[in-house]
């Protein structure tokens, strides 16, 4: 990656202006730039990693957890997912990774309650019908993502407890997974299944 590639993806990330449309739809649903610079720091990163630029990863990764630490609540699980990619890239088994992994677990636990606190805006349906069906049986659908985002959070508290035990292979996929399921409505959903998912599968 030459050294412009990489100071243009930097100014992609860090810098926001009026040519960024994503931008634009992210403040129009009340997300702050911290919320999206963290979303492009940790899925560069995670590109980074898998492409064997581990030292730019790291880097990446600690922005991330500095821009987590510095603009989200303490319960924020996007903190402890910060920590859980610092210490996938420190390498498995390490002590520093061990010690990445057992922050990163008091913090995931720490955020129980944020699913039922989270707000989940209508999303953009293909038919004036589908959109109909929506405004009517919002309850139900709200309790469906609930319950959908609730056995995500379980799975990435399993990829944690092998992460934690040196586990050659993880129970679950995440990153690869961002990519398909990644809303694009800028909500609370998005926020907490950003902290799920936006972790390295690995290599």
């Amino acid at each position: 990656m030459s050294s412009m590639t990489m100071n243009m993806s930097a100014r992609h990330i860090l810098g926001f202006d009026a040519a960024d449309t994503e931008w634009r739809q992210a403040k129009a649903s009340g997300w702050r730039r911290s919320d999206l610079r963290w979303e492009r720091l940790t899925e560069t990163a995670i590109a980074a990693l898998t492409t064997g630029h581990q030292l730019r990863a790291v880097s990446l990764f600690r922005l991330a957890y500095w821009q987590a630490r510095q603009a989200f609540d303490p319960g924020d699980r996007r903190i402890a997912t910060s920590l859980i990619n610092l210490g996938i890239a420190a390498g498995s088994g390490t002590v520093k990774a061990k010690r990445y992994f057992a922050k990163a677990r008091r913090l995931w636990q720490a955020s129980r309650g944020d699913v039922d606190d989270m707000v989940v805006r209508p999303r953009t349906r293909s038919s004036l019908f589908h959109l109909r069906m929506e405004a009517r049986h919002r309850e139900t659908y709200l309790a469906n993502a609930r319950l959908r985002i609730s056995r995500i959070i379980a799975e990435t508290g399993e990829t944690l407890d092998a992460l934690e035990t040196g586990a050659r292979t993880l129970p679950h996929r995440h990153f690869s997974r961002w990519r398909g399921e990644r809303p694009v409505v800028f909500d609370d959903m998005r926020k907490i299944l950003g902290a799920c998912l936006l972790i390295p599968d690995p290599i």
